[in-house]
């Protein structure tokens, strides 16, 4: 008896533990998105206007990230290529996600390096005015800095999302940064910054 009673109360206080956690987790998440309103609105703000007039005058979006980021690069294009809001019918945003080509990934990483995979594609498809978004939570991914100074040498705009550090947002034209050093936390805010850039595109553009 005296053992059921102790596994029983190991279970209870395991449970009350991973809900704490949870709550916790769920809190801190919520603290970065709060920090990240106050640090970064103004930021996004410009970001959205320079990919709508990008986009009025006829140029377009590459996007590239890795990991969790390349996701995100595949998310981002798709809510511009197809739509976010789907109040009304609009028609597509040329964006493009440098991430999802592995013929190309695989080919230029075995012949050559994984750090040119994205600086190449964007020197063969990015033109003067287009816009590229960078993703790196860090900020110092190898092939994501090539990839941003490639960008400059071709006149483009580059727009980063990344965390407290990194040397991507100095070589930015708009920089998003995340107050924080927490991977997850960091990743959270971008997918939200993602939607509300999609979103305000589409209010400039298309909302009467």
């Amino acid at each position: 008896m005296l053992l059921e009673l102790s596994a029983t109360k190991r279970i209870k206080m395991n449970k009350n533990n991973v809900l704490s956690s949870i709550n916790l987790q769920m809190k801190e998440s919520a603290e970065t998105l709060q920090k990240t309103a106050e640090f970064t609105s103004a930021s996004i703000q410009k970001a959205a206007k320079l990919i709508a007039d990008a986009f009025k005058n006829g140029n377009k979006l590459l996007l590239c990230g890795n990991g969790g980021s390349a996701a995100d690069c595949q998310h981002l294009a798709t809510e511009f290529m197809n739509q976010l809001s789907m109040n009304f019918k609009r028609p597509g945003l040329p964006a493009i996600a440098l991430t999802t080509d592995t013929s190309f990934i695989t080919s230029f990483s075995n012949d050559y390096s994984f750090e040119g995979i994205f600086a190449k594609q964007i020197e063969t498809l990015g033109k003067p005015n287009d816009i590229l978004i960078a993703i790196s939570t860090s900020g110092n991914s190898k092939n994501i800095i090539k990839a941003v100074k490639q960008a400059n040498l071709q006149q483009m705009k580059v727009i980063s999302l990344t965390g407290n550090k990194g040397a991507i947002k100095e070589l930015s034209d708009i920089a998003i940064t995340i107050p924080s050093d927490s991977t997850q936390h960091i990743q959270e805010a971008h997918l939200v910054i993602e939607h509300i850039l999609c979103g305000e595109v589409e209010n400039i553009l298309f909302k009467k």
